[in-house]
């Protein structure tokens, strides 16, 4: 898979994670996770340019995208990663919780998706 692929592998999949849980479906929404999360791992393993590749997505019309990927990105692009996750976090709901619930392991410093 190319770089786009394995991005668009990750808001896809992110989307229908986030969909299925609305729906009350955990089981399929546990799949779709598997799916973002081993996507995040190819790219993550592609370092640099991996990263870069996940950061297009810090500005994805979804808010759900934006911040999952945001929070992959919080080691590597800091600043870009916490402004999309403060400005989801004055929300309310799941996904502003989830964007909460990172800034705070990040300022605890218990955040290790993407260690150096």
């Amino acid at each position: 898979m190319t770089h786009e692929e394995l991005v668009e592998e990750f808001a896809r999949n992110v989307a229908a994670q986030t969909d299925a849980i609305w729906r009350g479906d955990a089981k399929t929404g546990n799949k779709h996770a598997d799916r973002y999360i081993a996507a995040f791992k190819k790219l993550r393993a592609l370092g640099d340019p991996g990263r870069e590749a996940l950061a297009v997505l810090l500005t994805h019309p979804r808010m759900d995208v934006r911040t999952t990927a945001a929070t992959c990105l919080l080691r590597y692009k800091t600043a870009e990663a916490r402004a999309v996750l403060e400005e989801a976090a004055k929300g309310t709901g799941l996904i502003p919780f989830e964007a909460r619930q990172a800034l705070k392991r990040w300022e605890e410093g218990t955040w290790s998706l993407d260690p150096a």
